[in-house]
C-alpha cells in the first residue's frame, strides 16, 4: 500500500488526537506540522521532522496528499481553500466553515480541482452508532416515531471558565450548536436515514458576562493560582433546547449544554420505531439497548460476531476490549484515507456536503432561537 504524506495544522487538544490516530493507521505519515504557537516546540514533543508557523508555507513545500484542520472555526475556510486550490485533501473539525455560502464555495471548488474533503464528525464511526444505523436501514426497528436525546458538559460551568470558542467572532453564529449539538444533529440523521426537515429552538446563555483569565488558557483548561481577570460580555449560547420534525413526521428533541455539572462529555441517542427502540449512550458507548414491548429488553455488545458487517469492521478489538473516542477518529482517517486511494469503496464518513448539511441546521436552529417560531431547514 502506497504511503501517504499528511501535515496537521492546529495542535490543541484536537489536534494531538489526529496526530495519534493517523499514526495508527500504519500507511500515513505526518510529514509536518503547523501552529501559530510553539511549533518547533510541539513538533520536537511529537517527533515530527518539520515544523511551520504559516499553513501556506507547509502546504506550497511539503508535497502533501492531505492536511488535518484543527484549527479555530473562524479559519477552516480559508486553510481549506488555498489546499484545495492548490490539489491537497483535507480532513477538517466541524463546523466545516462560518457560514452556509463559503462550504458551497469550497464544495463546487473541490469538485473543479477534484479534491477529496471530510468533516470529522466521528460518532458515525463508533460500532455502536453504526449498528444503530444498519438496523434502521434494514427495517429491524419498523417505522420511526421519536428521536431524542442529549450532548452535554460541564466544562464551562463556572462565571470564571474562558476559551476561544465563547466568542462569535471566533465560531461564527452559534457555539453550543455549532461545537457539539452539529455533533448529535449528524448522527441522529445518520442513524435514522432521514433528514430533519423543521427546528423549533430555545437558547440560554447564563453567563451574560465572564471573567475572562488574563493570559492564555487552553480549551478544557482551569484558571489557576492568583489569576487576574478581564470581564467579558458573551454573545453566543451555553445552552439549547431544540424540538425537531423529521421528513417522515417522526419528532425528535435535543439537549445541548456547556454548563450541566457532572458531564463531562456525554451524547445519547434514542430512537424509538413500530418494532423497538435503540438507545446508545457515550458514556457506556460499546454497549446498545435494545426495547422491546412483548419480550425482555436486550443489551447488545460490541462483538464482530453480533453486529452486522458494516459495523463490526469498525471494530478492531476482541468482545470485552472497549474501544473508544480515539478509536472512532482513527475509523474516520482510515475511511478517508482509503477512499484517496480507492475512490469508488464502501465508505460512510463525513463528506464536505454533510458539513454543509449541519451548517443549514445550525443556521435554522439559530433563525428559531431568535424568533421563537418553527423553522424550515434550507436545502
Amino acid at each position: 500500500m502506497r504511503e501517504l504524506r499528511a501535515g496537521v495544522i492546529g495542535v490543541g487538544f484536537i489536534g494531538a488526537v489526529h496526530i495519534e490516530a493517523i499514526r495508527r493507521l500504519g500507511n500515513v505519515k505526518i510529514a509536518a506540522l503547523c501552529d501559530a504557537n510553539g511549533a518547533e516546540e510541539k513538533a520536537g514533543q511529537f517527533g515530527i521532522e518539520k515544523a511551520y508557523t504559516d499553513f501556506r508555507k507547509m502546504i506550497d513545500e511539503c508535497e502533501l496528499d492531505a492536511i488535518h484542520i484543527c484549527t479555530p472555526n473562524f479559519t477552516h475556510y480559508e486553510i481549506a481553500k488555498y489546499a484545495i486550490e492548490h490539489g491537497v485533501n483535507f480532513i477538517c473539525e466541524k463546523p466545516f466553515t462560518t457560514t452556509t455560502e463559503q462550504a458551497r464555495e469550497l464544495i463546487a471548488l473541490a469538485k473543479e480541482k477534484n479534491v477529496t474533503g471530510a468533516v470529522n464528525f466521528h460518532n458515525r464511526l463508533y460500532p455502536i452508532p453504526n449498528e444503530m444505523h444498519q438496523m434502521v436501514r434494514e427495517g429491524e426497528v419498523g417505522d420511526l416515531f421519536s428521536v431524542h436525546g442529549e450532548y452535554i458538559q460541564d466544562w464551562l460551568l463556572y462565571e470564571t471558565d474562558y476559551s476561544w470558542r465563547l466568542e462569535k467572532s471566533q465560531v461564527g453564529k452559534t457555539r453550543a450548536i455549532a461545537d457539539i449539538g452539529s455533533h448529535w444533529m449528524d448522527l441522529a440523521e445518520f442513524v435514522t436515514c432521514m433528514k430533519i426537515t423543521r427546528v423549533n429552538a430555545k437558547f440560554r446563555t447564563v453567563y451574560p458576562v465572564r471573567k475572562k483569565p488574563v493570559g492564555q488558557i487552553n480549551t478544557f483548561a482551569h484558571a489557576q493560582g492568583e489569576q487576574k481577570y478581564e470581564n467579558m460580555p458573551i454573545d453566543t449560547e451555553d445552552e439549547a433546547v431544540v424540538m425537531f420534525e423529521f421528513e417522515n413526521g417522526a419528532i425528535g428533541s435535543m439537549l445541548v449544554s456547556m454548563v450541566f455539572a457532572g458531564r463531562k462529555n456525554t451524547t445519547t441517542l434514542s430512537v424509538a420505531g413500530s418494532k423497538k427502540a435503540l438507545k446508545w449512550d457515550s458514556e457506556d458507548l460499546n454497549n446498545l439497548w435494545v426495547g422491546h414491548r412483548d419480550r425482555p429488553n436486550e443489551i447488545v455488545t460490541k462483538d464482530a460476531f453480533l453486529l452486522h458487517p458494516r459495523a463490526a469492521r469498525l471494530g478492531a478489538y476482541p468482545s470485552g476490549h472497549i474501544e473508544g473516542f480515539g478509536d472512532a477518529f482513527k475509523n474516520v482517517f482510515r475511511q478517508f484515507y482509503d477512499s484517496l486511494l480507492t475512490p469508488k469503496g464502501d465508505y460512510e464518513y463525513a463528506r464536505m456536503e454533510d458539513g454543509l448539511r449541519e451548517m443549514l441546521l445550525c443556521d435554522a436552529v439559530f433563525e428559531s432561537a431568535k424568533s421563537g417560531a418553527w423553522v424550515a431547514v434550507q436545502e
